[in-house]
């Protein structure tokens, strides 16, 4: 049996809890008058909850690496995306698959080659 190592892939204990982004996406997620504003004035409401400049800049950016590393929930990561993009119509194309292939290029190949060698295998 191969022997794996434990490698974590997501950033629970790494977490910021004094992060204002995080508090931030709290509220929105169960808030319809706060995810309007999110569409309509996303850099008024970030100024509000008190957001850095790195912090909205990694937000309007939707960039996941920037936003993981600062300490965002990795819970938050795809809910940002569901706020900028929706949950519905999702397809390999969808932008917030996008948003990980670019956040996560090595990543992403390495995943498209082991499904091409399973669909190769299946074939």
């Amino acid at each position: 049996m191969p022997r794996y190592t434990k490698r974590r892939m997501g950033n629970v204990d790494r977490c910021d809890k004094t992060l204002a982004l995080n508090e931030m996406i709290f509220y929105v997620r169960g808030d319809a008058r706060l995810r309007e504003r999110w569409k309509t004035d996303l850099e008024g409401l970030a100024r509000e909850f008190g957001l850095s400049d790195a912090e909205y800049e990694a937000l309007r950016d939707q960039d996941i690496r920037r936003l993981n590393a600062m300490g965002v929930h990795q819970y938050y990561l795809p809910q940002i995306l569901r706020l900028f993009h929706g949950a519905s119509a999702n397809s390999n194309s969808h932008p917030a698959l996008e948003a990980y292939k670019r956040a996560f290029p090595e990543e992403t190949a390495q995943a498209m080659a082991l499904q091409a060698r399973l669909e190769g295998r299946s074939a």
